[in-house]
């Protein structure tokens, strides 16, 4: 039987990869990609010419069983998201699933880097000896419930945002009684930029541009 390894990524800047992960990707058999060409760019960077095979949340079953059966035969095989960890916030735990439950004697090994969530949580100056991580917000249905939610939670939150709707999440929690807030945009890339404030007070640094890069949120009620 083969490994399943689980291989972090750079959610921006490249020189975030582990010596491990690089080992490891240079080593298998193949690498699982949610989009074979922003890997391809990690690749080329540091000169890995591993075969890619492309797998994503719109992968058919056919294509699970593919890589079911190439594990089964012993090849050794390594998933990697566009950036960070894979399976949070992203299809990949749908894979590990189905590897555990149908081939429960294959070694699924957890390669750790990067990730949004650490990343911010390390810098938001909040107790995180708990919190809550809620991944991407509802588009339309539900996303009052979600927002409600954190303004409710007793721990901080950390939750993901697009640049479309960032204006509109710090929007609904306006009305949070001592809630502050670290927003962190474009992490570890050129133009990174942390926000701290009221949802207020962020929004007024955001200022009426349109924003561009992913946004990670943290939020936290304060005591005082």
């Amino acid at each position: 039987m083969g490994t399943l390894y689980i291989v972090a990524t750079p959610i921006g800047n490249l020189e975030d990869i582990t010596i491990r992960a690089l080992r490891v990707l240079k080593e298998v058999d193949g690498i699982l990609c949610e989009d074979t060409r922003v890997t391809k760019k990690l690749l080329d960077r540091f000169d890995i010419h591993t075969a890619t095979i492309s797998y994503h949340q719109h992968s058919r079953l056919q294509k699970v069983e593919e890589i079911l059966g190439l594990i089964s035969q012993g090849k050794s095989i390594a998933l990697v998201s566009d950036a960070g960890t894979p399976g949070i916030s992203d299809p990949g735990n749908q894979l590990v699933q189905e590897v555990a439950e149908q081939l429960p004697e294959v070694s699924i090994v957890p390669i750790p880097g990067v990730s949004a969530v650490g990343a911010l949580a390390s810098v938001s100056g909040f107790p995180m000896d708990r919190f809550v991580f809620l991944g991407f917000p509802p588009v339309k249905k539900g996303r009052n419930k979600f927002f409600q939610e954190i303004v409710q939670a007793e721990y901080p939150v950390i939750f993901y945002e697009s640049p479309f709707r960032i204006r509109k999440a710090l929007t609904e929690l306006q009305n949070m009684p001592n809630g502050k807030i670290v927003v962190g945009r474009e992490l570890t890339k050129k133009f990174e930029t942390i926000y701290r404030g009221t949802a207020e007070q962020v929004l007024a640094q955001l200022g009426k541009e349109q924003e561009r890069g992913e946004f990670v949120v943290a939020v936290w009620k304060s005591k005082t």
